[in-house]
């Protein structure tokens, strides 16, 4: 009869103590979750902050821990080393680091992809940037098990420095969920989250090797962090004029460029070719219509049934510097009290510098729109609503629940302004989607499609509108401003069907929108 041995079969080799190695695994369970939560912050300029995104941060992300925890569980009874799982999570580390520099380039193809409407470098951009996240996270992966297989001695104690490792690493996991979100991010930015990260495992790496050639990784991701940090070049030149500023907030990249027309443009997260969020021009006393979607919005107003062509009270979701509140400052006057959001505290202040966002009737709140509607007491003549992040618009603000909280805040005759995009080819699949949800709402829906503009304007009014009058008064409008736009070439369509509503429960707003790349795509 043989007896099971109580102590594993391969000598252990360890040059550090437990402390040291339970230090690895909290700082190892930390960084894979910051690095997690950070790299949904590097992708969501690019490609939104949706559900697909998530899935594919999250999934990916226990992709690569099952298969660390499985490599690593077969390598530990291999080589029960504690320097070689010690050099495993410093090459991790020093990837870490890598990640912001690296994947740069890949994103910068996204926005090509999403501006030709080219499916495959559009998602093989977003794969290609999470894929750089595999050695990393797969290594770190290793950290438990092999802790495990360290620390234990006798077999009759494994469950229970399993669960003391388990448990470490799942503390260090729940601080690295939150320090990014709450502390690192809004405070240092994105690429310095991951470098902070970087850096720590791999100073107490280098504690544990005890070796200087251990330390080069630690000085090049070191020599990287500074040096990005005093740069003074800029992380994209402007191509269509001169850039003016640069810089990073919680939620964008953002650049201000000057073209050569006398136009001063918004830029957010390199959208160069594909969006304008506001614009401005500096040297003109009284500013012009701009030619884009920010014009229609002017048009609101006419629409009232009761009050036609007045408005004293005008709220405005998707601030950005401050065009659309300008516009109609001058338009109807300063008696008009405004209250303009944007989820970006970054935007507000670039407004206020290079936009002359100063308007004395403007109040800017860094605020959430859905939420601010909720708790704001002001009945809204107009509510306008431009809150894009191309392709997406964010879902929470395109469902039948939310423009039921619009209309509660909206005057009886109050009317709701939306932008909307339309594809290439004239396709229209998202404004008929967002018209027909609201709809659902308000008795009345008129989608405005210019003839000069890829952008349509849908507009929601609470009390019923005929649309035959309602060219009529825009035709004949005694506002020069009103009857200028007027004149140009528009289709304007009733929608008479609510069919197909999007609701907080089911909002397929990123899947039109891919169904609208694929389609252009597949035709190219």
């Amino acid at each position: 009869m043989t007896t099971k041995s109580s102590s594993l079969s391969e000598p252990t080799k360890r040059t550090y103590g437990d402390a040291l190695l339970l230090a690895i695994v909290f700082f190892g369970g930390m960084t894979t979750l910051g690095v997690e939560l950070t790299a949904s912050r590097l992708l969501a300029p690019y490609f939104g902050n949706n559900l697909f995104v998530w899935a594919n941060v999250i999934g990916l992300t226990l992709l690569y821990l099952s298969v660390g925890y499985f490599l690593g569980g077969r390598l530990a009874d291999r080589r029960p080393d504690d320097r070689l799982l010690a050099k495993l999570v410093t090459f991790a580390a020093f990837l870490v680091g890598i990640i912001p520099f690296a994947a740069k380039p890949i994103l910068d193809l996204s926005i090509q992809g999403i501006s030709d409407t080219s499916l495959g470098v559009f998602w093989g951009s977003l794969f290609g940037v999470l894929v750089l996240m595999a050695v990393p996270i797969t290594l770190l992966g290793f950290v438990s098990p092999f802790a495990i297989r360290l620390a234990t001695g006798d077999v009759r104690q494994t469950g229970a420095i399993a669960g003391r490792v388990y448990a470490i690493g799942t503390v260090g996991s729940l601080l690295g969920a939150f320090l990014p979100v709450l502390l690192l991010i809004p405070n240092i930015g994105t690429r310095n989250t991951f470098m902070v990260f970087s850096i720590a495992l791999m100073i107490l790496c280098a504690l544990a090797l005890r070796k200087t050639i251990y330390l080069i990784p630690l000085v090049i991701i070191i020599g990287l962090s500074v040096y990005s940090n005093v740069s003074t070049d800029p992380i994209k030149e402007a191509t269509t004029g001169s850039l003016i500023h640069e810089s990073e907030s919680i939620y964008n990249f953002i650049q201000v460029q000057d073209t050569n027309i006398g136009m001063r443009r918004l830029i957010l997260n390199n959208e160069e070719r594909l969006a304008t969020h506001s614009v401005y021009f500096p040297n003109e006393e009284k500013q012009p219509l701009t030619g884009g979607p920010w014009d229609y919005f002017l048009l609101a107003p006419q629409f009232r049934a009761i009050n036609n062509g007045s408005v004293n009270t005008m709220l405005m979701i998707g601030l950005g510097a401050g065009t659309v509140p300008k516009l109609y400052t001058q338009t109807y006057g300063e008696e008009v009290a405004i209250d303009g959001v944007e989820i970006d505290p970054g935007i507000i202040d670039v407004g206020h510098k290079f936009f002359d966002m100063n308007e004395p009737n403007l109040k800017a709140f860094a605020e959430d729109g859905r939420l601010f509607v909720r708790k704001v007491d002001t009945k809204y003549d107009v509510i306008g609503v431009d809150a894009y992040r191309p392709p997406y618009i964010p879902f929470q603000l395109t469902t039948v629940e939310f423009f039921k909280e619009l209309s509660d805040q909206m005057s009886a005759d109050g009317v709701v302004a939306l932008n909307a995009g339309g594809g290439p080819n004239r396709d229209f699949r998202l404004v008929t989607a967002l018209s027909q949800t609201m709809r659902a709402v308000f008795p009345s829906v008129i989608v405005i499609k210019p003839a000069d503009s890829g952008n349509n304007l849908i507009y929601g009014m609470k009390t019923p509108i005929n649309i035959d009058a309602v060219k009529n008064q825009l035709i004949s409008s005694p506002n020069s401003t009103i009857n200028m736009l007027a004149k140009r070439d528009m289709l304007f369509e009733d929608v008479t069907s609510a069919k197909g509503a999007f609701t907080d429960d089911l909002a397929p707003i990123e899947q039109v929108v891919h169904q609208m790349i694929l389609s252009y795509a597949s035709t190219d």
